[in-house]
């Protein structure tokens, strides 16, 4: 970081962003999300042989109980094909259950299987301990304030044009 934009971040000074300041914050972003993989990837990944997009597909039907990949897709914000190929990964392991829907057979409903169950039960706190650490020293109001920003930027990722195209990617796209 060089310049204003370093100072005007790390200090919290800087209320009026210009664009190289925004370039500056999703990069933070993205450090923050790096950071908060290194406890899944080194206490968990390894030892219990499941990469990131099985973990959050196990702990999202964990949560749960019971739901079907778009769900899981829809909550995590992680693509069907990324979940269809862990969702394979952990049935192939024994860790979730795969059942069509009677009343509707192009649905499959998952669920945990005993041996994705004792997993969840042995990763959920981890993550709580995660969750704990990360927010631990925040305000209630700084929480608060935090959580409605999260809320208000997943929507406009997640904002759609008339014919459901994802609205984001068609206005990152690369000039041609």
């Amino acid at each position: 970081m060089d310049g204003d934009s370093g100072v005007a971040l790390k200090s919290g000074a800087s209320v009026h962003m210009d664009e190289a300041d925004e370039v500056v914050l999703l990069h933070r972003l993205l450090k923050l999300t790096n950071r908060l993989m290194a406890p899944f990837s080194m206490h968990l990944s390894h030892r219990y042989k499941i990469s990131l997009n099985e973990f959050r597909v196990l702990m999202t039907i964990g949560a749960l109980g019971k739901t079907a990949s778009h769900e899981v897709a829809e909550l995590t914000g992680v693509n069907a094909m990324s979940i269809s190929r862990a969702v394979a990964t952990l049935q192939k392991h024994g860790r979730v259950v795969v059942e069509r829907d009677e009343g509707n057979k192009r649905r499959k409903w998952l669920s945990l299987s005993d041996e994705g169950r004792r997993l969840y039960e042995i990763m959920r706190p981890q993550t709580e301990t995660v969750a704990h650490y990360l927010f631990g020293k925040l305000e209630q109001t700084e929480l608060e304030g935090f959580a409605s920003i999260v809320e208000r930027l997943i929507e406009r990722l997640d904002a759609e044009d008339e014919q459901g195209n994802s609205l984001f990617l068609e206005r990152t796209k690369p000039e041609e």
